[in-house]
């Protein structure tokens, strides 16, 4: 119940001009810094596919926290011993953090509706609270930036975050731009 509760005040929170904390950040340390905490999280093979170049203006522990959300659900719908893919890309103004598995992969028709709050699509699994995927989008919209889940050949849910690499200001009438 307390995770549940701390889950909610966390997507309460996301709204507020506060949530995050910007600064320049290294993109290649950090998702290397990323892939090793995936490989902390739990045991499987994690392949860092790529380490993107150059220095963004994000939230890092807020990015951390989205990544291994994502890592934390590859491993939970892959088998044991699959291997599943990090890493980071610059494309245009925008960063890209992707987690890509080879588990079951998520229906088309499902794709978007994961990211709503208590979305489950596994309603035999009792381990969750149906909001980590919100969290991850509530973080990316806090960027400026977005989630989405795309199938891939073979089986398996490619996960990319995707956020500017510099946050846009917030509109000239709202007060404490970024």
């Amino acid at each position: 119940m307390s995770r549940l509760v701390d889950e909610l005040h966390l997507l309460a929170r996301s709204e507020q001009p506060d949530f995050l904390h910007p600064a320049p950040a290294d993109l290649q340390a950090l998702t290397r810094a990323l892939a090793v905490k995936a490989r902390s999280l739990v045991s499987r093979p994690w392949l860092l596919t790529q380490a993107a170049h150059g220095v963004a203006v994000l939230d890092a522990q807020r990015i951390t926290q989205a990544v291994m959300q994502l890592a934390e659900n590859a491993a939970a719908h892959t088998p044991p011993g699959t291997p599943i893919e990090l890493g980071s890309a610059i494309t245009g103004e925008f960063v890209e953090f992707v987690v890509a598995d080879r588990g079951p992969g998520i229906p088309a028709k499902e794709r978007l509706r994961i990211f709503d709050r208590f979305a489950r699509l596994d309603t035999r699994r009792t381990d969750g609270t149906g909001l980590g995927l919100s969290i991850v989008a509530a973080i990316a919209q806090a960027h400026g930036g977005h989630v989405s889940v795309t199938g891939r050949n073979g089986g398996g849910a490619v996960f990319c975050l995707s956020v500017p690499r510099v946050r846009p200001t917030r509109r000239a009438n709202q007060e404490n731009p970024l």
